[in-house]
């Protein structure tokens, strides 16, 4: 219960600070990809043969010059984030449309073409108010997926105390 409440009161956090949630997340993404371009670093050493070599060093200039893109100007990673954001929205959108319609007699297959639906929708939306949403989009929806994640383990964790009896560990009432 007491990391759901952490995790919704962070989400909350997020949600009131949008902006200052995504440049966050550029910077976290920014340091994550200076630590994986010195990996590769390290890789290209001790790879074997010149083509391992040549690979691994290729990866570890490309990982170090987004990592530190992102570092000095965690904007332009916030407009990145947006940008493939709207994608995967676009792509799952298509996806799950496709996959509800092929389930026509199943009756759960309507609610699959609604979600694909919300996500074209939304994915439409930060497209048309593009680069403007990039300043709070990520943030936002970071914020708005840690609340519900919070709520729903706080409500799992207060249904889990309901369940059991008193006296007997883990037991289920009638």
């Amino acid at each position: 219960m007491g990391a759901g409440l952490v995790l919704a009161i962070l989400g909350l956090l997020a949600i009131l600070s949008p902006f200052v949630t995504g440049i966050a997340v550029s910077y976290l993404f920014g340091g994550l990809l200076v630590v994986g371009g010195l990996v590769h670093v390290g890789h290209a050493i001790t790879a074997r043969g010149w083509t391992g070599s040549l690979w691994q060093s290729v990866l570890a200039v490309v990982y170090l010059a987004a990592g530190v893109t992102l570092l000095v100007n965690p904007v332009v990673g916030l407009v990145t984030l947006t940008i493939l954001l709207i994608a995967y929205l676009v792509v799952d959108g298509i996806v799950e449309i496709a996959f509800g319609l092929q389930m026509r007699s199943d009756p759960r297959g309507g609610w699959i073409v609604a979600s694909g639906l919300v996500s074209l929708l939304l994915a439409g939306l930060l497209w048309t108010g593009f680069p403007s949403t990039a300043l709070w989009a990520v943030g936002l929806l970071l914020g708005v997926s840690l609340l519900t994640s919070g709520l729903s383990m706080v409500g799992l964790a207060n249904t889990g105390r309901k369940a059991t009896v008193p006296g007997e560990p883990g037991g289920i009432t009638a």
